[in-house]
């Protein structure tokens, strides 16, 4: 390429460029208005919102007073009902403040993710994310197993603690994103973070030897569930979202259709095995801390497991009926 080429080639990228300034001044253009939209959308929204309050207020009022419900009220209820999950529908659209967690962790980052495939895609990716680092957990369990090498160990339990504290994460972005997964199963993340960062800090003693073991099982019993529920759930994610009837960033169900039941039933069994064991490793570690060699890590740890599987057991025997209770709306 000579001079002259070179010189052409470059006023045919002016022409590109000013086209391009074209385009961009276009494009903040839109993003202004689009963020005067939002602005308006979320006014009108509190405006729906106070209003129902002071219709909703009022019905109360009438009810307490002793007056009969007919037909119009009863009416009137139900589209309240309805007029508050279309709110909420359109309140999924548009741009959240995040949560406490999250401001501390990653500061005023706006994590609002508002295109429907973006939020699919976040949430799909959220459910590879556990099936990998439960895959790698299970064989570093396995390896642990069968090899007593404490690097092995600690590489182990540093990968919990940044699974988990990373789990936590990716679900306050989730739940900002309008996910309804249950307060419990958050909390209990937040439990496991603090389990696997004392387990990481319990020195390499005989009552850890004595439990390492145990708890190496029950690692590897947890990333095969972990995988089950991963399949169960994708399947349900992927059907009910072609059908139309899934809210793209759930991660627990919220209504169930008979194939679903027929799924979960498989997989109850398993997990409340390992609610179970969650049980039998709080009474061991509570038979461990009678040991001479005991350290403060073992009631704690035993008092946590003893949470978690109780927390665990508690909230699947509330959910499922609700679950089961519960008629799908198909549209």
């Amino acid at each position: 390429m000579d001079v002259e080429e070179c010189l052409k080639e470059w006023e045919d990228l002016v022409v590109d460029y000013k086209r391009l300034e074209v385009v961009n001044k276009d494009y903040v253009t839109k993003l202004e208005e689009v963020g005067e939209l939002q602005a308006a959308c979320m006014k009108e929204i509190n405006h729906q919102k106070y209003r129902m309050s002071i219709i909703a207020a009022a019905l109360k009022r009438l009810e307490k007073k002793g007056v009969t419900k007919d037909d119009r009220v009863a009416n009137l209820e139900k589209e309240i009902m309805k007029r508050k999950a279309m709110l909420r529908e359109i309140n999924a659209t548009l741009p959240k403040q995040n949560s406490l967690y999250l401001r501390i962790i990653l500061g005023n980052v706006n994590v609002s993710i508002l295109n429907k495939n973006d939020k699919f895609k976040y949430k799909d990716e959220y459910e590879k994310f556990k099936l990998i680092l439960s895959a790698i957990a299970f064989v570093l369990a396995v390896a642990n197993l069968y090899i007593d090498f404490r690097p092995l160990q600690l590489i182990l339990l540093f990968l919990l603690v940044w699974y988990y504290c990373t789990l936590t994460i990716r679900e306050s972005i989730l739940k900002v994103n309008g996910s309804r997964i249950k307060g419990w199963w958050r909390l209990h993340h937040f439990i496991s973070t603090v389990v696997a960062g004392i387990l990481l800090i319990w020195p390499q003693n005989e009552p850890w030897n004595l439990f390492r073991h145990t708890f190496m099982w029950f690692i590897a019993y947890i990333s095969v569930v972990q995988y089950m529920q991963f399949r169960y759930q994708s399947g349900v994610l992927y059907r009910l979202k072609a059908l139309g009837a899934r809210h793209n960033m759930d991660i627990t169900i919220e209504g169930f259709h008979s194939w679903m039941w027929r799924g979960l039933s498989y997989l109850l069994p398993f997990l409340f095995g390992g609610y179970v064991f969650q049980l039998y490793i709080a009474y061991t570690l509570y038979s461990l801390s009678y040991h001479p060699e005991a350290t403060w890590q073992i009631p704690a740890l035993s008092l946590s497991f003893l949470t978690i599987g109780i927390g665990n057991c508690a909230t699947t025997l509330i959910v499922i009926p609700q679950k089961l209770n519960e008629q799908v709306q198909w549209n």
